[in-house]
């Protein structure tokens, strides 16, 4: 139960730092907001943010990533080991193919006259 719950979180938070990422402005100017001065914040304001909020997202998912792993490598779950197949082998081919004859042969490989 606590297994799945961290994972909706972390998919969640997954999610919301991809947004964060492509809302930042890039070199070749992104999906980022404008850089208009008169809206509600700042062109400054809003990278650092965006920075803050990468950040901490970051940060966020690294340390569920850790926890997940600890709690996936403690559960309780038995492993079974699938032995249906021991002792089976696959068959394999002894003979190489033989390459198609250049001249028309009978079946014990002598040349037919022509």
């Amino acid at each position: 139960m606590l297994f799945t719950f961290l994972l909706i979180v972390q998919t969640l938070v997954a999610l919301a730092l991809v947004s964060v990422i492509l809302m930042q402005r890039s070199e070749g100017g992104g999906l980022g907001v404008g850089g208009s001065s008169s809206g509600l914040m700042t062109a400054r304001g809003a990278a650092d943010l965006l920075t803050r909020s990468t950040a901490i997202l970051a940060t966020i998912f690294v340390g569920l990533s850790i926890t997940l792993a600890a709690v996936a490598s403690t559960r309780g779950d038995t492993q079974t080991i699938d032995t249906s197949l021991v002792g089976e082998t696959a068959p394999t081919q002894q003979t190489a193919p033989q390459p198609a004859p250049a001249e028309p042969v009978d079946e014990n490989g002598v040349p037919l006259a022509q």
